[in-house]
């Protein structure tokens, strides 16, 4: 299959392409997402084919505002308007009960529950709303590998395999969006993103959880990253904690490192080896994905250090992530 790429004035092509049941790659704020209209469901198997991904995993709706939502959720309570109100469109996935009988269980995994999302970015926007259906929207790349932050990246893992890629150029977040249930009790993170547990108990006015369970091997997870190994290259990973631990670290010719300028100015390893996560950890959410990717690329590397943070919850973004990449390894001294 040929991968056409498409610029902003050629929207028409990819919902033609859409629409007739292909699979198309859309730029977000966070990464790029890979589209089949949520209502087809041979479209949106290809999609578990394309990228390689276990069948019970959900997946996540994609739409252009709040009244498309209305089509395919069983209620919109109370909370999600607060919500809705204060953070869409923009990196905040809602979990909330679906209108039975509405999406297939290819996008539900089977649940009563589905998870909706409305990106801030208007070539997507414009491009759901061009279609007249909401579109599935996992991240366009291989299952398992660090998301894609650009149509290169989409195109690196899924040549021949979709479409096409609307090119909307380097996301802005760089990790995926914040996900909170909504069907519960208590409101609940289930998966962090730039969007914090504290953001959101302001908002609604009561507290919200942070889920910090497992999923067992037999259980379909409510939500996309709860359940399986994420973000990871094909070399280990191992999370270094202290930048001062770096100093600690035998390292060679077929060593990577990932952090922050200033930490790897005191490392001696030749630049080709070192990937800059920039000057702070807002720097460090948006380059994660690429720096795990530009190693991933590198046939030379054996091992991958990166740094982590402990800031808090300016932070579980990005600990979450590199936490799955790395498997939970941490460097010990």
């Amino acid at each position: 299959m040929e991968t056409k790429i498409f610029k902003k004035d050629q929207l028409d092509e990819a919902v033609k392409l859409l629409a007739e049941g292909e699979l198309v790659a859309f730029p977000t704020e966070t990464v790029y997402g890979l589209g089949a209209i949520a209502t087809k469901e041979k479209s949106v198997k290809g999609v578990y084919a394309a990228k390689g991904r276990p069948s019970d995993n959900p997946l996540i709706v994609t739409v252009s505002d709040e009244k498309m939502m209305e089509r395919y959720a069983k209620e919109v309570p109370e909370r999600a308007k607060k919500l809705i109100k204060h953070f869409w469109p923009g990196p905040l996935t809602l979990l909330l009960f679906v209108k039975p009988g509405t999406l297939p269980d290819a996008v539900t995994g089977g649940l009563d529950t589905v998870a909706f999302r409305c990106p801030d970015d208007q070539l997507t926007h414009d491009l759901i709303a061009k279609l007249g259906y909401p579109i599935v929207g996992p991240s366009a790349n291989t299952s398992t590998k660090p998301s894609p932050t650009t149509a290169e990246h989409v195109y690196h893992d899924l040549k021949g395999k979709i479409a096409g890629i609307i090119d909307g150029g380097p996301t802005r977040v760089g990790l995926e969006s914040t996900i909170i249930d909504l069907s519960v009790k208590t409101p609940i993170v289930l998966r962090p993103g730039e969007i914090t547990p504290e953001e959101l108990s302001e908002v609604l006015g009561e507290k919200v959880l942070i889920n910090t369970g497992k999923v067992a091997d037999k259980d379909v997870p409510k939500a996309p990253g709860m359940k399986y190994r994420h973000y990871a290259p094909s070399e280990p990973v191992i999370v270094v904690d202290d930048p001062a631990d770096f100093s600690q670290i035998d390292f060679n010719d077929k060593t990577g490192v990932a952090a922050l300028g200033s930490v790897l100015d005191q490392i001696d390893l030749p630049d080709e080896n070192k990937f800059n996560l920039g000057k702070n950890l807002v720097d460090a959410d948006h380059n994660l994905f690429g720096g795990l990717r530009y190693f991933d690329d590198k046939d030379d590397i054996a091992t991958i250090y990166v740094q982590g943070f402990d800031e808090g919850e300016e932070s579980l973004a990005y600990m979450n992530r590199l936490n799955k990449a790395a498997g939970g390894h941490h460097f010990n001294k």
